[in-house]
């Protein structure tokens, strides 16, 4: 039987200390030593594309989304006039509502006003496709669009993942709990 070694790439790897502020004050080891070299420590790291701070918090991640879906709707905003309403909500699901929905269970028990900025962004997609004004309500569009709100959207995605462990449909990590 040969043995394998496991080999880390250190331009790939990160390393995070994960507490609350005053245990993260304490710790007093800022790298470690590697074969190829030291590695230090982050305060934030990227799995799967989702951004993880030193107290799980969710703020850094949900600013880097909103970022991006500002972007994208402000991309969109420039050829609107061109769109059909069909077009454009196919655009808008495409590119802001799956930004959204990624990896949202993550947000559960996050703070409030970090699923507000989220909201914010699911309001002005709906804004730029229904051509409404800025300060118009904002809930009587999203129910025109059949869209559920970013809570709901969250504990809807939780409540499938739930319904999918009890009738044995999940995937076998999630089964098993």
């Amino acid at each position: 039987m040969s043995s394998h070694r496991l080999k880390m790439n250190p331009d790939k790897t990160q390393l995070l200390w994960i507490g609350t502020r005053p245990q993260l004050f304490k710790v007093a080891v800022n790298e470690v030593a590697l074969s190829t070299g030291p590695l230090g420590f982050s305060s934030v790291v990227s799995n799967l594309g989702v951004l993880f701070d030193e107290q799980l918090g969710m703020a850094v991640h949900v600013t880097a989304v909103c970022k991006s879906c500002f972007f994208q709707l402000w991309q969109l905003s420039l050829i609107r006039s061109c769109l059909t309403t069909d077009s454009a909500k196919t655009l808008v699901h495409a590119f802001i509502s799956s930004r959204l929905d990624y990896c949202n269970s993550l947000l559960v028990g996050a703070a409030d006003c970090v699923i507000r900025n989220l909201q914010g962004v699911q309001n002005a997609a709906a804004r730029l496709i229904t051509g409404t004004r800025k300060f118009d309500h904002i809930t009587p569009i999203l129910q025109d669009l059949h869209w559920l709100t970013i809570h709901q959207r969250i504990k809807y995605k939780i409540s499938m993942l739930v319904n999918k462990c009890l009738r044995g449909l999940a995937p076998p990590y999630l089964d098993e709990l």
